[in-house]
């Protein structure tokens, strides 16, 4: 009994000091965390909850979602916009402006930690932003405009990219999920050591029975068709390929004379560099980069474009020069995954971006994202780098494998181009 009242009268003093003493009860509010799309917002000052209204840093915010923020320490205001909106705010002052226009604020503006701090209500409605709260602030963005590109590969009863996609099972067609993908990357294709391009490998990429029908479907709902060549340098076909000028020039002339019934290639080389280093890595290096330089020249005078999807530059295989690749490549597509753990590490996969945006224009990259190793919410997470760093689009691997609550995540986040 004594214990019992022991732990009744120190629960009561921690309650009446944190009534009575607003600053211990602001100390507490330091562990609330901040996602914008899924991804956690690192701030140096936390939010607070301040007379029922959630305070948040907003600079911190406002840049993570792009926006330009300017503070004018005489006026004690700021000012922010993102090119379509914008909004002033002054310290102490229950009235802020969106696009000059006034709106009252539930509690004014405040500086706590050298940082102004703005009610989330006001936030999120100033930027159309959605916000929800489970003992964490959540704030989905507005819906971005992305390329979104749809591998079409390795299909099965359970899993098909047709059902997943056109929402009825073979031959019948629907709208399905058509609205969600821009393009389809059609995993139909392969190459031998000898530069001979296969319709069926070693690997199970072929080109199913009734393909014309996918290419027809794909034009009733304007889809983009890109035929994916894929080619894995596990047993040494990929070096030999690369390293034959007859074998490149074959297989260059195959791809180029099939790619007249798509809007542009999709080229998979895997697995390059893993075990040379110095010199041998380098030749691994250029070898490719040429390989692509010569299709990228072909393509293109053909009026057809081409993608590339390569490891991420913090993985494994270091035989991809990511800046002399995105000089010749219409769009790159980091496959930022195979990294160990389900779902991907936040940490390597923004790793990953930020090494490929610093040597390729963002708007030329795609996130990929394995679906596999994905959770709707997880998903969120990996759509949200793809936004903060203004990445041209995101891929999908693969069609058949998304669940209708990956797919609505989608529809939240992101537009089609």
């Amino acid at each position: 009994m004594k214990r019992l009242l022991l732990t009744v009268i120190t629960m009561a003093t921690i309650l009446l000091a944190g009534i009575l003493n607003p600053a211990l009860a602001q100390q507490q509010n330091s562990s609330i965390p901040v996602l914008i799309d899924g991804f956690p917002i690192i701030m140096d000052t936390p939010p607070v909850i301040q007379d029922g209204r959630t305070m948040v840093p907003f600079r911190a915010l406002a840049e993570a979602l792009g926006v330009n923020v300017t503070w004018d320490g005489t006026a004690q205001t700021v000012r922010a916009t993102d090119g379509n909106r914008s909004i002033k705010l002054q310290i102490g002052s229950h009235t802020a402006y969106r696009n000059e226009a006034p709106v009252t604020l539930d509690a004014p503006p405040l500086i706590t930690g050298g940082r102004t701090l703005i009610p989330l209500r006001f936030f999120s409605e100033a930027f159309d932003c959605q916000v929800a709260w489970d003992g964490s602030v959540k704030i989905t963005s507005p819906p971005r405009e992305m390329f979104i590109t749809g591998f079409y590969a390795l299909g099965d009863p359970g899993t098909s990219s047709w059902t997943n996609l056109f929402g009825v099972q073979y031959p019948a067609t629907g709208q399905g999920k058509t609205g969600l993908v821009s393009e389809l990357a059609l995993g139909w294709y392969s190459l031998d050591e000898a530069g001979n391009l296969l319709t069926k490998s070693k690997q199970n990429w072929q080109r199913p029975e009734g393909w014309e029908d996918v290419l027809k479907a794909a034009g009733q709902h304007h889809l983009k068709t890109e035929m994916v060549v894929q080619l894995a340098d596990g047993d040494g076909t990929l070096t030999e390929l690369l390293t034959s000028d007859p074998a490149v020039q074959n297989s260059i002339s195959a791809i180029v004379a099939e790619a007249t019934i798509y809007e542009g290639v999709n080229l998979d080389f895997e697995g390059l560099g893993y075990s040379q280093t110095g010199a041998e890595l380098e030749a691994v290096r250029e070898s490719f980069n040429s390989y692509v330089s010569r299709l990228a020249k072909q393509l293109h005078a053909a009026g057809k474009s081409l993608s590339l999807s390569l490891h991420p530059p913090n993985s494994s295989f270091k035989g991809y020069d990511y800046q002399a690749l995105g000089q010749h490549a219409d769009r790159i597509i980091i496959m930022a995954y195979d990294y160990g753990t389900k779902p991907e590490p936040i940490n390597l996969v923004t790793q990953a971006v930020e090494m490929a945006a610093a040597v390729v224009p963002p708007a030329k990259l795609s996130l990929g994202i394995s679906i596999p190793s994905e959770t709707a919410e997880s998903l969120s997470a990996k759509l949200g780098i793809a936004k903060r760093y203004n990445l041209g689009g995101i891929s999908l691997w693969r069609l058949g494998l998304l669940s209708e609550q990956m797919w609505d995540t989608l529809e939240t986040a992101v537009q089609t181009k």
